[in-house]
């Protein structure tokens, strides 16, 4: 975006043409770190009352307050929806809470993780520790590389593949295209599960019906979830989902009591629930 937001008069407000004439504006104690990387502007926030705040390009990306939501559902509805995801390959999400996530699961053996932006990363790490203690896993092989370019160069190698990509602004836009699709269809390995960033059926119809197109278009299952994120637009946002065979909508695997105790938000029913939508969402998805 040519126009990032500014903080006037102590808050923040967020405004974007993806969801025009409305805004959500939190309050702002102090700025942490602001730097114009070779890609977007960064900036970390310390809110008044929803913790630590990254921002890119003028749009949130996460608050402390309720980033577990959309960390732990993007995470563990696609991981516990595979009945053995031993391969992983997390593009986008700079921030490393989609890798804290991920490794919980004790099954998965390697964690690739694709990061066009390292200033992002060195931003969190040193703003945002308990997201970024992703990295820490010595699972974790970091590619600071286009997310693009480097799943067009993998061919069945994933059993899951997560995208936390930002919105189809800049340099995320590409991840938004069918071309990226196949690529990341052709990264998988048989039984494989794709899990990305599905904006909101509110605000961006025509980005969610794209993206649930494609997906109907290229996968053997196709199903979208959505999560409730207070500090997103319209407080929700979705997760648009392909599958090479298993089941998307029912966990394939239990969940063990140390990883349940770990979360907050997601859960086997609520794994079940999230495919639930509103039935103008659903008439809006079974017209494609």
């Amino acid at each position: 975006m040519k126009n990032y937001n500014k903080i006037k008069q102590g808050w923040f407000s967020e405004l974007c043409s993806l969801w025009p004439g409305i805004s959500l504006s939190l309050e702002i104690e102090e700025v942490l770190y602001s730097k114009k990387s070779k890609f977007q502007q960064i900036d970390i926030y310390q809110t008044k009352n929803h913790g630590k705040m990254l921002v890119l390009d003028g749009i949130i990306q996460l608050t402390e307050s309720d980033e577990f939501a959309y960390q732990e559902m993007l995470a563990h509805v696609p991981l516990f929806a595979h009945p053995n995801p031993e391969n992983v390959l997390v593009i986008g999400g700079g921030d490393g809470g989609i890798l804290r996530e991920v490794g919980r699961h004790d099954c998965v053996k390697t964690i690739d993780f694709c990061e066009i932006d390292e200033d992002v990363i060195l931003a969190s790490k040193k703003f945002l520790p308990d997201l970024a203690c992703g990295f820490a896993d010595p699972r974790v092989k970091i590619h600071i590389a286009d997310g693009n370019a480097w799943v067009q160069e993998q061919k069945n190698k994933y059993d899951v593949i997560i995208v936390d990509s930002s919105d189809p602004i800049g340099p995320g836009e590409v991840l938004f295209e069918k071309p990226f699709y196949n690529g990341l269809k052709k990264a998988l390995r048989s039984n494989g599960i794709i899990a990305t960033q599905g904006e909101a059926f509110f605000f961006n119809k025509e980005c969610v019906t794209k993206l649930v197109k494609i997906t109907k278009e290229l996968f053997l299952v196709q199903a979208y979830a959505y999560i409730l994120v207070p500090t997103y637009p319209g407080g929700h946002i979705g997760i648009c989902l392909g599958s090479l065979g298993p089941k998307l909508t029912k966990p394939g695997r239990d969940i063990s009591e140390k990883i349940q105790n770990q979360l907050k938000y997601y859960s086997p029913k609520i794994h079940e629930a999230c495919f639930v939508l509103p039935y103008f969402a659903q008439k809006m998805f079974e017209a494609i």
